[in-house]
Parts: C-alpha cells; sequence; structure tokens
C-alpha cells in the first residue's frame, strides 16, 4: 500500500527558508507536508519534478478581492500566478462594517479607490452581512481554490460608526474610537488578520471625495491598534503620502509600539522625491532591531497604468470628437477611428491640461510604451512615444493614436508612474534587497481597468530571478520573500516553508519556461463588467492543502481553498 497521499520526486527544491537550493523529494498527507529531502515510501500519485523547482505557494499579502471573494469561487487571476494565500481587506476599504443604508457609500469607496465598477458591485454582492463576524460568515461559506484572509478596514469602520462625521474627516471623538476600537477588536476575534487605513490623497471615491480616513488624527488609530493589541493577536497594515516623513514613520512605529503588534506600510518610489523610500525602509528597519516590528510592501516592478482603448484610461478619451464614438462597440469604433479626417479631429480635441490627470497619466508621452507580447516591463526610455515621434518628426499623439489601433484596437500601452524616477528599475532591486521589505502591492481583485500588477510573483522569479541582465536576485532569497516572509507578516506561520508539518501548499515551477502572457481585458464580472486579466507559462502543479488547483496553466475545478480565521 502506499504510505503516502502525494511524493513530488527529483525536484531542486527552494524551501522557502533563505537556504541553498538541494535536490530531493516532498511527500504529502492529509493537507500537510511530512517529509523534505528522501522519501523512500511510495504515494498514491508521484510527480517527477525533475528539471523543476519546487516550492511553498506563494502568500500574497496584498489584494482586494473583497467583493469578488463574495461571489467567486476562483480567485483568479492570483491562482494563475503560483499564490495559494491571499490576504484582502487593505488600504482601509472592503464591506464590512456596514449599515444598509452605507452600501453605496461603500462601493462609492471601493470604486474610487480600487477601480472596481460600481455596476459589478451592486450586482455582485449579496449584502447578507452587517457586521465584520457576519462577513466572515459570509465568506466561509463559499469554497474556493485558493485560501483567503481578511482585514478590517478603517474606512467602512469609521464610516459604521461616525456616520457622516466619519465620511468628511472629521475628528473622532474619545467615544467614537471607543466604539472602533471595541468593533476592530471583534472582527479580530472573529477572525480578521489584522486593522488597515489609508492616509493618502491618491485614494478617494468615484464621486472624488477623500476616503473618510484621510485626516484621521494619532489617538484614533492607535487607540483603534491597542484594542488589537490586548488581544494579543492581529497585524496592522497602512498606506500614506509620507509628506511629513519624520511624523508619519513616527506615527506608525507608535501604533505598532504601543499595541505590540507589527505592521507594514505601502512603499514606492515617486517622482516628486525619489529617495524617501529608503529613508522609510531603513527607519523600519531601526524600528524592528529595537523590538517593534515594522515591514515596507514593496512591488516587484513598476505601478503602472494599463492605457488602451478597451482600458479605463487612455490619451483621447477627453477628446469630445472621441467621445462621439466611444459607446460603439470595439471593431466599429475602430473602424471609424481608421478614418483620415475622425484621426485629425480627435487628436486635434485630445489636449489636456497640464493637471496631475494629464500629467501623470494619459498624456505623459516621455513615459508611455507599448506593452508588448510577452509585456516588456522595463523598456528602454528611447522606445517611448516621445521618443518615438521625436525621430520620426511627428506629433507624439499620433505615434499614441496609431499604437493604440494595433491588434484590431486591443493594444495596451504601458505608463510606469511609480518605481521609475530613474527610467529603469535599479530601485526596485534594490527595495527587494532591503532587510525591511517584503513584496506586495499587487492589488490582485482590484485597479480592473487600469492596473494589472497581479502577476508581480511571476516577475520576481522571471525577471529578478532569471532575466534581468542585471542585479539579479537568487531565487532562493525572493521565494523566502514571497513565501515565508509574506506570510510572517500576517501572521500566518503554518505556511510559506516546505517542512513537515507546514500546510502543503506546494508550486512546482518549470522555472526556465516561465513567461507572462500580455493583459488583457475579459467581460466576465457582474454585470459584464470588463478587467484585465494575465495569465502566465511555467507553473506546472500548483497545491493547496495537499489538492492540485492549477495543472500546466488550467484550472482543475478543485475548491479547497478555505477563509483564514486568525493567526496560524
Amino acid at each position: 500500500m502506499a504510505e503516502h497521499d502525494l511524493v513530488i520526486r527529483n525536484g531542486t527544491i527552494i524551501d522557502g527558508s533563505g537556504a541553498d537550493r538541494f535536490g530531493g523529494d516532498v511527500a504529502i498527507d492529509g493537507g500537510t507536508i511530512t517529509a523534505v529531502g528522501r522519501v523512500d515510501g511510495s504515494g498514491r500519485r508521484e510527480i517527477d519534478a525533475d528539471g523543476r523547482a519546487v516550492a511553498p505557494g506563494f502568500v500574497d499579502i496584498h489584494t482586494h478581492y473583497d467583493g469578488q471573494a463574495t461571489w467567486d469561487g476562483r480567485l483568479a487571476p492570483s491562482s494563475w500566478h503560483g499564490v495559494t494565500t491571499v490576504v484582502m481587506g487593505n488600504c482601509g476599504v472592503g464591506f464590512a462594517p456596514v449599515f444598509e443604508h452605507d452600501r453605496e457609500r461603500l462601493i462609492q469607496l471601493m470604486e474610487g479607490v480600487e477601480d472596481i465598477p460600481g455596476t459589478a458591485l451592486h450586482e455582485g454582492l449579496s449584502w447578507d452581512w452587517q457586521s465584520f463576524p457576519d462577513y466572515l460568515d459570509e465568506l466561509d461559506r463559499r469554497p474556493r481554490d485558493i485560501d483567503l484572509g481578511a482585514q478590517v478596514p478603517h474606512g467602512a469602520l469609521r464610516l459604521h460608526v461616525m456616520g457622516e462625521r466619519g465620511a468628511t474627516q472629521q475628528p473622532a471623538t474619545p467615544d467614537d474610537i471607543a466604539e472602533m476600537a471595541r468593533l476592530a477588536a471583534d472582527a479580530v476575534r472573529a477572525g480578521a488578520l489584522g486593522f488597515t487605513t489609508t492616509r493618502t490623497v491618491n485614494h478617494r471615491t468615484s464621486l472624488g471625495e477623500p476616503t473618510p480616513t484621510l485626516q484621521a488624527e494619532a489617538d484614533e488609530l492607535i487607540g483603534i491598534a491597542k484594542a488589537i493589541g490586548e488581544l494579543g493577536t492581529g497585524v496592522l497594515q497602512a498606506v500614506s503620502d509620507f509628506d511629513d516623513l519624520p511624523g508619519e514613520i513616527d506615527l506608525f512605529r507608535r501604533m505598532a509600539a504601543e499595541s505590540g503588534r507589527p505592521i507594514s506600510v505601502s512603499v514606492a518610489q515617486g517622482p516628486r522625491r525619489p529617495d524617501d523610500w529608503r529613508d522609510e525602509l531603513d527607519a523600519f528597519a531601526a524600528a524592528t532591531a529595537a523590538g517593534t516590528t515594522m515591514r515596507g510592501q514593496v512591488g516587484a516592478r513598476a505601478v503602472g497604468l494599463m492605457l488602451g482603448l478597451q482600458a479605463t484610461l487612455h490619451p483621447f478619451m477627453y477628446s469630445p470628437v472621441y467621445g462621439e464614438i466611444a459607446g460603439l462597440p470595439l471593431p466599429e469604433r475602430v473602424s471609424l477611428m481608421h478614418d483620415p479626417d475622425l484621426r485629425r479631429r480627435i487628436i486635434e480635441t485630445a489636449r489636456v491640461e497640464d493637471t496631475k490627470l494629464g500629467s501623470l497619466a494619459i498624456q505623459r508621452y516621455k513615459f508611455i510604451f507599448r506593452l508588448g507580447d510577452p509585456p516588456d516591463y522595463e523598456p528602454d526610455p528611447s522606445t517611448s512615444i516621445a521618443a518615438t515621434a521625436e525621430r520620426e518628426r511627428r506629433d507624439p499623439a499620433e505615434v499614441a493614436y496609431d499604437w493604440l489601433l494595433e491588434q484590431n484596437g486591443t493594444a495596451l500601452l504601458y505608463q510606469p508612474a511609480l518605481n521609475w524616477a530613474g527610467g529603469n528599475l535599479d530601485v526596485v532591486g534594490e527595495m527587494l534587497r532591503h532587510p525591511a521589505s517584503v513584496p506586495g502591492l499587487s492589488d490582485g481583485g482590484a485597479h480592473v481597468g487600469t492596473i494589472c500588477d497581479v502577476s508581480f510573483p511571476t516577475t520576481l522569479l522571471q525577471w529578478w530571478g532569471r532575466d534581468r541582465p542585471t542585479g539579479r536576485i537568487p531565487l532562493e532569497t525572493l521565494i523566502a520573500k514571497q513565501c515565508r516572509m509574506t506570510a510572517e507578516t500576517v501572521g500566518l506561520t503554518d505556511r510559506g516553508v516546505l517542512a513537515p508539518g507546514k500546510r502543503a501548499d506546494v508550486n512546482v515551477i518549470d522555472v526556465d519556461g516561465l513567461r507572462l502572457h500580455a493583459p488583457e481585458i475579459v467581460h466576465d464580472l457582474p454585470a459584464g463588467g470588463a478587467r484585465l486579466l494575465q495569465r502566465a507559462d511555467g507553473y506546472d502543479h500548483t497545491f493547496v492543502a495537499g489538492i492540485e488547483i492549477m495543472a500546466g496553466g488550467h484550472s482543475t475545478g478543485a475548491t479547497p481553498g478555505r477563509l483564514v480565521r486568525g493567526a496560524r
């Protein structure tokens, strides 16, 4: 009789600890890893992993599947990229706790901050909950392909307790703080992994209003954090503009120090202060060394916008002439756009004033490139629209117009926004190597028409571990960061390492065959909503709790994933 449920044999084991790779086998029984190294006993199923890397499942700690998880049993596209555990509720946005009269406001908040169509949320959300524990129970009822952890969002919490005063960023009273603290602690008792907040002006509702939490004061944030700290479990997460760099770092340090709970904070290089990220990560490392655990969540490449005729943004979206045809089906629209007279009129009327949107997104031609297939996420500056137009002695808008019409109008342009101040990804390599950093910011489930960074885990292995001409990082380091360190950051130490007794979340990866496909627009959200999806080659097998969920890039249909309640 077979001694194990599954044996993965002859693989190159990169176990997530950061130790050197080694050849060997992995045995799995009952959803748990039971042996790593040499396995003499046979398995009911055996996989020959010769020439393949065997690694833990990836833990993605920064997603926004808060809506999708209530209607969809498959958390794609994360599960297409070796991810076996996702954590949502980041950036202080989510859908619980909620009173019935506040549902619309939470949809507007999620739609504005995370670019998830309000129509899809209106149709997809059942609202069979009010409290956060009720919301967790709703999530628990649905089987899914991968594991899911949830955090309680400050925006929903503040609106629930303070109503209009909370929505308009009024200061919280001591009673308000006590009630928010009580509800946050109740959420963590029920299984929330932690508490999250946002302090950036870039996060706005679909009506253009600032988030409820933008101006929350220290006593509010620390009061909520301390209530969670009294439970001895739970984590904290935040995002900030860091306009007051020392003040914001000190606030986050105090939240962690006075609660005794670890905090992770989004870190990226902005164009205005391109060196601040170093101060942030260095401060987090110093605090951690002094006993207050702080980590920075960093990306695997630039945070980049996807521009296209099917996407949310493109350079001609504000042209009144284009607006006359914008609602037509894509083939008809593309056919009309080839007309020379219409082309001229659209280009002439497309100029956008030098606003934040115009300069940083849709018409910043010096920083807009063809994306390509396979996508090029570190394009040479000489291939930008502006550089191409200069060589060809044309108006950059003409080049952009022609590029958008490629591939029958489905072509995507790429505009790196953050982590691109130097015109390359050198700074990302520095971030990834920093001892205070963990991979994050993929935003899986969010920005469905503007950003497709859910493939960050694949970029880590393919670009940083294999393909980048300079500055490559050992796979052992990358996998330790994306598996063990991310899991530790959210308190899930039962996974992230291939070792006996750990959860059997495992990837078998053809590292040489890793390849990202270009994102594509798919209309599969509720109400026919569109989203960007991106596939990858190279993931031969992905197991969740010992059950195969992906084989050769295709779903097996299995749904062993579960809601993870609390630290493990």
